[in-house]
């Protein structure tokens, strides 16, 4: 029997890896054909694709800004790719993806499931260019999913946003998943009985303001004076954002050791499980942070924020902190809470963990993405 053959779209092609691979190698194992279409593959994740059993194409695409002329050549791009690999069902994420592929494959009359996984700047920032970019993703969106055979939100604050916005109609299928998910095995559990004040609190992600890194250094000078053998941790490297933190600034807190900075690394999962609490005050506009699910799985009790995406990931008291987006206050006191009482670290993990196996197992999102992609294509 023929393979199903389906196109996974993607902004950058290193999250192929990162954040689908394990729904890859799984479509792989149900039979389907996997074509993989990215802007820009390093040749080691050629390979790793490759590897797999899937099948890597390339399109040219700006990942920021939007120009018209450039967009509508990717849209073309995309749409000869759909053609020539006689491509049965497309699977795009994130935003350029999932509106210039669905524009493509609608012309084809190829069935679209979308993922949204999170709707970044354009629905977090307050200037004039976020609102004005706003608008137009609004205005894409709406003229470009409305035809999709389903799309799947990753959590229901987002759907509500996009029927308030009136992008998608209460007749539009949808569904949801619990983010990426996690490998349970890959980000192995290890208890950890913390007992005294030497904790040490981890943030990892962009480093811009909207990600609550700023928060998170204010805190550390706080809680620093009062306890001197608390370690404040910091992954990530500043971008072009305009609210990107200073570098400057970064490396002179280290060196005063108030943080301790570690730029950007590629052994996350090392500094998870040599950390205490895993802190992200992000007031961004997440899907489901997969740097959260990672912590979970290890471990570590949550500090993050009441908002979209984040909130999903923590139930209050058993696993972790809920506070309000950009509270200093309350971030400073959600931290001085646990440095008070350790004893917390070893319970919160524990429940961090179950939390992770129950709802966030990797195994459980790409059964249901598959159950769902299937549901599609016999209904086609």
């Amino acid at each position: 029997m023929q393979k199903t053959k389906i196109l996974i779209v993607a902004s950058f092609s290193p999250s192929l890896i990162h954040f689908r691979g394990d729904f890859i190698k799984s479509l792989i194992a149900a039979r389907f054909q996997v074509y993989t279409a990215a802007p820009d593959y390093p040749i080691l994740t050629k390979e790793q694709l490759n590897n797999m059993g899937a099948i890597p194409l390339s399109f040219k695409l700006e990942r920021t800004g939007i120009n018209p002329l450039n967009d509508i050549n990717s849209i073309m791009e995309l749409k000869s790719l759909m053609k020539q690999n006689e491509i049965d069902v497309v699977f795009p994420y994130t935003v350029k993806p999932v509106i210039y592929s669905s524009i493509a494959a609608n012309l084809l009359n190829i069935p679209v499931i979308s993922l949204i996984t999170g709707l970044g700047f354009t629905f977090t920032g307050l200037s004039r260019k976020a609102i004005i970019l706003q608008r137009i993703n609004e205005f894409l969106y709406k003229n470009s999913i409305r035809k999709n055979k389903l799309t799947i939100f990753q959590n229901k604050d987002d759907y509500k946003l996009f029927l308030d916005r009136k992008i998608l109609t209460p007749e539009n299928k949808v569904d949801f998943v619990n983010g990426s998910g996690v490998n349970l095995d890959k980000y192995r559990f290890r208890e950890n009985d913390k007992s005294t004040t030497d904790i040490k609190f981890l943030f990892v992600a962009r480093l811009i303001k909207e990600k609550g890194v700023d928060l998170f250094i204010e805190a550390a000078k706080v809680l620093k004076v009062k306890f001197p053998d608390s370690q404040f941790h910091i992954i990530g490297e500043p971008d072009q954002s305009p609210s990107a933190i200073n570098i400057t600034e970064l490396n002179n807190l280290h060196a005063d050791g108030i943080i301790i900075y570690h730029g950007k690394q590629n052994n996350v999962e090392e500094h998870l499980y040599n950390s205490d609490v895993f802190v992200l005050p992000t007031y961004y506009r997440e899907g489901v942070p997969r740097s959260i699910l990672e912590a979970l799985s290890v471990g570590l009790p949550i500090i993050t924020t009441d908002s979209p995406g984040c909130r999903e990931t923590v139930k209050f008291d058993y696993n972790g902190i809920l506070i309000k987006p950009q509270n200093q206050e309350a971030l400073t006191n959600a931290m001085l809470y646990v440095l008070e009482h350790p004893e917390k670290v070893k319970i919160y993990g524990i429940h961090s963990r179950a939390y992770a196996k129950s709802k966030f197992d990797v195994d459980l999102v790409n059964n249901k993405l598959i159950t769902l992609i299937n549901t599609v294509i016999s209904s086609k």
